[in-house]
């Protein structure tokens, strides 16, 4: 069997008999090698292939860790639902003192009563949010769901006194009181 090319080659003068024996007999060396060689010749669209794989099992696994956490995220937010619905302290419509707190760099407000918010100013009562509103929930409810998610609880803990005295403060003499309202 001859190459056309080959043939198409020594027509034009462009290569002799003996440079064509050559590149046969190379060529019948190298698919001998080939034939009797104990490695196997890599292909490269398998190699591709198992590539392509590979990355795909990657994503696959990151998406399912995602999709785990935010299972288990839902099951903690359901969880302290669960926890602030059951305990959480009754207002009655006696609570008309408005409580003003800090929550994620906003100024919100609840409603109380003088106990309650002596309570919460003493840190025995937490203010915990649930469904975009705020319940007040007794410290040992409060600890169990700063445990499981510290963004929804706030619980102020009492300051020690005289934290933020300046030797040079004019007024340090003077004591400002727990209930002043501005």
């Amino acid at each position: 069997m001859s190459n056309p090319f080959q043939d198409q080659l020594l027509k034009a003068g462009l290569v002799n008999k003996k440079q064509v024996n050559k590149a046969n007999q190379e060529k019948a060396r190298n698919n001998k090698k080939q034939r009797h060689s104990k490695e196997t010749v890599v292909d490269e669209v398998k190699l591709k292939i198992q590539l392509a794989a590979q990355e795909k099992a990657k994503r696959d696994k990151a998406l399912n860790q995602k999709k785990q956490a935010q299972v288990k995220n839902k099951a903690i937010s359901a969880e302290i639902n669960q926890l602030i619905s059951n305990n959480c302290i009754k207002r009655e419509e006696n609570c008309d003192i408005q409580y003003n707190f800090e929550h994620r760099k906003k100024v919100n407000r609840i409603y109380v009563n003088a106990e309650m918010k002596q309570q919460i100013v003493l840190g025995k009562i937490g203010i915990a949010r649930i469904d975009g509103r705020y319940e007040l929930v007794p410290l040992s409810i409060a600890e169990k769901i700063r445990q499981r998610n510290e963004k929804r609880i706030i619980i102020f803990e009492k300051e020690p006194e005289n934290l933020h005295t300046d030797e040079n403060d004019p007024y340090s003499d003077y004591q400002i009181p727990d209930d002043l309202t501005w």
